[in-house]
């Protein structure tokens, strides 16, 4: 009997072993998704904040108005790694990237001084840039011949980024509602496997809320531990093809991750949560004969 009894115990308390696994694998190939959808949106900043922006001098601006041209750049608050290229870095950069043989031909240095920077990638497209470059012009006349940036690849990344983020926004919003249906799913047959224990505590005479106040707080806890599980998961992996792919380390963002972090574990909370609330209550008012 006392053996009896002590089996009868064990299968009377709540299992939640499966339902904190289940909710750890949907909530980390959630993160990976995410994750790969961070990495798209880095390497179209990557590619936007790689595109140089041009402006060439005319060979008569005074040195005054082309240190005072460079500085007004410097101040721009999206403009980065901004280069003044004299006649003589012209040349040389040049020579290193091109063939030499104009040198046989001519004897002065036929490239123009320039002032060359990047821009935030906010700010990489075609209206923006174009906006600058009147900016500039009315702001220094005479000193700049022309304002340069290949308009082409402009478009074409720009277009590149908003077509990619649309696919991922929608293939996001359809993964998050994959996600809580399958962690509701998760959770409701997890409780379905204590529903007799729940029905037994009503019959004695506990209360609704005395019930469910602790098979709630369970629920966070399990919530919490889930989505730690799914964290470490994918920090693993994360780790793992750095180290296999350095180039991803290029694209490394951790305020990206750590939001990524802070919604994996307020979707495990919230929903383990909802989920384990609205099945006690869903058990409490059933009839015992309905549980079978």
């Amino acid at each position: 009997m006392a053996q009896f009894g002590k089996a009868s115990s064990k299968k009377s308390k709540p299992t939640y072993g499966y339902a904190i696994v289940g909710v750890a694998l949907v909530l980390f190939l959630f993160g990976i998704v995410g994750w790969f959808f961070l990495n798209l949106r880095k390497t179209g900043d990557y590619l936007k904040e790689n595109i140089q922006v041009h402006t060439y001098l005319n060979r008569d601006a005074p040195k005054k108005r082309i240190d005072s041209l460079v500085n007004y750049i410097s101040s721009i608050p999206y403009a980065n790694r901004v280069e003044y290229v004299t006649k003589e870095k012209a040349i040389e950069k040049w020579n290193s990237e091109n063939d030499t043989t104009w040198k046989q031909f001519l004897s002065n240095n036929p490239l123009p001084e320039s002032i060359d920077f990047y821009v935030k990638a906010n700010y990489v497209d075609s209206d923006s840039l174009n906006i600058l470059s009147a900016n500039l012009q009315n702001t220094f006349p005479g000193v700049i011949s022309e304002f340069q940036f290949p308009t082409e690849t402009v478009s074409k990344v720009s277009s590149y980024v908003k077509t990619a983020g649309f696919i991922f926004l929608i293939a996001a919003i359809l993964l998050t509602v994959l996600v809580v249906f399958s962690i509701d799913n998760t959770i409701r047959l997890a409780m379905y496997s204590n529903r007799f224990l729940i029905k037994t505590m009503q019959m004695v005479g506990a209360t609704r809320w005395f019930i469910a106040k602790p098979i709630n707080q369970r629920a966070i806890l399990n919530g919490l531990i889930a989505s730690g599980i799914a964290i470490a998961a994918i920090w693993g992996t994360v780790l793992l093809i750095e180290s296999f792919l350095p180039d991803f380390k290029l694209l490394h963002d951790n305020k990206g991750l750590i939001m990524l972090f802070i919604i994996i574990i307020i979707l495990g909370i919230t929903i383990s949560l909802a989920s384990t609330h609205r099945s006690v209550i869903k058990y409490l008012r059933m009839k015992l004969d309905d549980l079978y």
